[in-house]
């Protein structure tokens, strides 16, 4: 039966050295047994798959094993105590395992404490093992702090979670805490090597690095992957497992055929980069996992740029190196950055957009529309320095002919050129619609305006959910209701901006304000209404016309 375990389970470790990459923790909690000072709660933390239930076990048999009582008594493993035997099994009488995602409430945790009053049968501790302790509820929290901080002296609780900031701080101030970290790419790789020659399995070097990779530093992702891409294995006629079959398992890309599409992104080869696109999502990509990818690359790219290397211990193949280097002379840093927030925008998109491959051609188009954008800026910029430059060459000639009040005028004209070219240098895309703003004196100019160029949303909000505090050209204080658009201060200034060519200050007052400008036309509305009813041939005519009710009235204008 033990051959047809799964690999997470048949290579669990057994004794703290065959902990994968937590040596210091195995050390110092090795080291605090030995010596006998060990406290009354363990709190081990880390992501998935990274050894916490492991760990909690291995504590339980290093407090509890009969060779630390007996001398005599031998325990290895392959010759295991009994006590060792049946914790490894989850069958020991004083060892008791909760899971606190099925067990979460008071009463459950009630009923440890009342469990933990008796001593132990058979060991020298009873041991309690919670794990996912984070998903316990706050009065289960609340029942435990008590016997957390003074529990019996044979007593010992073990927990372990993955969200370490869901626990109260008053648990994890009563234990002490363990961070068990990620298992680095290489480590990973020499231990799956390790247990793929165990297990006869015929698999590239490269295979089990894409394994290492993308299990993210979680020992049972890797296993699981090993054991999935063994079966493979088996299934095909101890063919030997290529990168290709494992990322066609994984829906993988190849990262040398997207450094390739980026490049042809980079270069504006907008028809091959489709062409690209197209043969990647016929090969059965996951678009998700594509556009990580991506991010990635721009982080090694950014890397590159900024430190002038790539870490080794991302065991990146010596032609993606190389293809690196190449992107990494055709791109700046603020390039860089604005492909990385488009990426991140495309990932939220996905979740709103059925349709995969239509985002993904989408994506890819406007991020060679964007690098197009960045080269016209370049282009313009470099144009407006060389005239610049060639204005300057031809006055310095001029100088020694002409006398000095041409000398003086030559001078002026080249100041304005300069600041003309500057200006547009700074802000190349600029072309602001400048309305005049002089004309602009009154918070209901603004409505008005938001209406003469059609921003209904806009105009909605400035008539209906804010009240005026204070208006100054260029400075508006505002109060507003819980219906406002969250967005709505950025939309004002940057149209104000717009419209008007200068920065105008929106701030929030804690002032109440005066009432919105609907509420005070409805106001005057009623009190026109009001006054209306006093006039007597209103009161006949509403006398004579029971059912008629007076709802508005309208100026006739000559």
């Amino acid at each position: 039966m033990t051959n047809n375990k799964i690999l997470a389970l048949k290579y669990r470790p057994q004794e703290f050295k065959d902990l994968i990459g937590q040596d210091i923790i195995s050390k110092t909690i090795t080291n605090s047994i030995l010596k006998g000072k060990t406290p009354n709660a363990y709190l081990l933390t880390g992501i998935r798959g990274v050894g916490k239930t492991t760990t909690a076990r291995l504590i339980a048999k290093a407090l509890n094993c009969e060779k630390a009582n007996s001398e005599k008594i031998n325990c290895s493993k392959e010759s295991l105590c009994t006590t060792c035997k049946e914790i490894i099994n989850s069958n020991h009488i004083d060892v008791l395992e909760m899971d606190a995602a099925s067990k979460t409430g008071i009463d459950d945790v009630r009923e440890l404490i009342e469990n933990s009053k008796y001593s132990p049968a058979n060991a020298k501790f009873k041991i309690f093992i919670i794990d996912e302790v984070h998903m316990l509820s706050k009065q289960a929290f609340n029942g435990l702090l008590k016997t957390l901080e003074e529990p019996p002296p044979s007593l010992k609780f073990i927990l372990a979670t993955t969200e370490i900031r869901k626990i109260p701080l008053t648990i994890i101030s009563r234990c002490q805490r363990f961070d068990l970290k990620r298992v680095g790419i290489t480590e990973m790789f020499k231990h799956i090597k390790n247990v793929s020659e165990k297990e006869k399995g015929n698999i590239t070097d490269g295979a089990l690095k894409i394994i290492s990779k993308v299990s993210e530093g979680s020992v049972r992702d890797a296993l699981s992957l090993l054991d999935r891409v063994i079966t493979f294995q088996n299934l095909s006629s101890n063919n030997t497992v290529e990168e290709s079959d494992v990322r066609n398992m994984l829906g993988i890309v190849d990262k040398s055929k997207i450094i390739i599409l980026f490049k042809e992104v980079l270069n504006g080869n907008t028809q091959e980069a489709i062409n690209i696109l197209k043969t990647l999502y016929e090969d059965g990509i996951d678009t998700k996992s594509f556009l990580n990818d991506i991010l990635e690359l721009l982080n090694l790219v950014n890397r590159k740029i900024s430190l002038g290397s790539i870490e080794k211990d991302q065991i990146i193949p010596e032609n993606e190196i190389n293809l690196i280097n190449e992107i990494s002379k055709e791109i700046n840093i603020t390039d860089i950055g604005l492909f990385w927030q488009f990426t991140i925008k495309t990932i939220e998109d996905l979740k709103v957009i059925s349709n995969d491959y239509m985002t993904l051609e989408m994506y890819i188009l406007q991020l060679i529309h964007l690098k197009d954008l960045g080269n016209d800026n370049e282009q313009k910029i470099n144009i407006n320095a060389e005239r610049a430059e060639n204005t300057v060459k031809i006055s310095e000639s001029k100088n020694k002919e002409i006398s000095e009040t041409s000398k003086l005028k030559t001078k002026n004209q080249l100041k304005n050129i300069e600041q003309i070219e500057s200006e547009i240098i700074k802000n190349p895309q600029k072309n602001y619609k400048q309305t005049d703003y002089k004309n602009i004196k009154t918070f209901e100019d603004i409505v008005n305006l938001a209406d003469k160029e059609n921003e209904i949303e806009l105009k909605y909000d400035l008539e209906r959910n804010v009240k005026l505090v204070n208006f100054k050209t260029g400075n508006i204080d505002i109060s507003f209701n819980e219906k406002l658009n969250k967005n709505f201060i950025k939309i004002l200034t940057e149209k104000l901006l717009n419209w008007t060519g200068e920065r105008w200050i929106i701030s929030l007052s804690k002032n109440s304000g005066d009432k919105t400008l609907y509420e005070k036309k409805i106001e005057l509305k009623r009190s026109k209404i009001e006054d209306a009813k006093k006039i007597n041939e209103v009161n006949s005519l509403l006398d004579t016309f029971k059912d008629a009710q007076l709802t508005d009235i309208e100026d006739i204008k000559d």
